[in-house]
């Protein structure tokens, strides 16, 4: 009885599968996919060859140095870094003093509170504070940037998928002359003004002008030249780090884990031909 009913219960299981699939597969040939510019013109991320890429990926420090210099220089306009404090640039290779040097010259200093009017003010940063942001509140970014609000970097590498690879393609390669195949065949999909045409953001149009424009935008403190290639890598090198600073430990253990069950698969088939040895016909 036991057994009827179970098949019974598999057989109009299959039956609501079968239902469904035919339903979905009805629909797309009655109603086929609207074909889009975004289908179309979005091209996938290029390859960045970052170090840090694969699986025992390492971080360039001279790489990831150069591209907080950019971001500094650069990108700290708009974009906040809320999740990554002045001390962790240790991580990179700079000493006490040196980051010191750049909490205390940062352009945005530490909103505070006058203890002797209770006025708002601020003060120098200090390198247990976190990057602050060059806006007030969202209000004050949305009013500098046309309405639009620039996300916080801390965590883009993530958050985006081939977030290396994206970002590297986006603000190094993406900024191109809209196709005039696109406007032929999708008139409505011209970039609006305010607008930029990108061919590797989600919708091709993004409120963010181009901020790489020209080679030498930023004088590398080691002298490597500043293309806008080279800016492009090494600002996605430098957020991949503020993404994953622990990225090279992780590697690390997992490549320690698999050796490790290597060696155990080799462990426990030697225990298994030990114990069986003897009882085998």
């Amino acid at each position: 009885m036991v057994r009827i009913i179970a098949s019974l219960v598999g057989a109009a299981f299959v039956f609501v599968l079968g239902l469904a699939l035919f339903g979905t597969v009805s629909e797309w040939v009655s109603n086929p996919p609207v074909e889009s510019a975004e289908h179309e013109f979005h091209h996938h991320p290029l390859d960045a060859g970052l170090s840090s890429a694969g699986f025992f990926g390492k971080f360039d420090r001279r790489q990831v140095q150069r591209g907080f210099q950019v971001y500094q220089e650069v990108c700290s306009a708009c974009h906040s870094l809320k999740y990554v404090s002045f001390r962790d640039l240790t991580q990179l290779g700079y000493n006490d003093a040196e980051v010191k040097a750049i909490a205390k010259g940062w352009k945005i200093e530490q909103p505070t509170i006058n203890p002797d009017t209770g006025e708002a003010s601020t003060r120098p940063n200090v390198p247990s504070d976190r990057f602050p942001s060059p806006f007030a509140n969202d209000i004050a970014a949305r009013a500098a940037n046309n309405n639009a609000l620039p996300p916080d970097l801390s965590l883009m590498a993530k958050a985006r998928h081939d977030g290396a690879n994206y970002i590297y393609s986006l603000v190094g390669h993406g900024y191109v002359a809209q196709p005039a195949e696109l406007i032929r065949k999708f008139p409505a999909s011209k970039t609006p003004t305010g607008l930029h045409y990108n061919q590797y953001f989600a919708n091709l149009n993004i409120a963010m002008p181009p901020p790489l424009t020209q080679d030498g935008q930023v004088t590398y403190a080691d002298g490597t030249r500043a293309s806008v290639d080279q800016m492009a890598k090494d600002v996605s090198a430098f957020l991949t780090w503020t993404a994953e600073p622990r990225l090279e430990a992780r590697h690390a253990a997992g490549f320690g884990a698999v050796v490790f069950l290597i060696i155990f698969c080799f462990l426990a088939w030697g225990a298994y031909q030990n114990v069986w040895r003897d009882l085998k016909h």
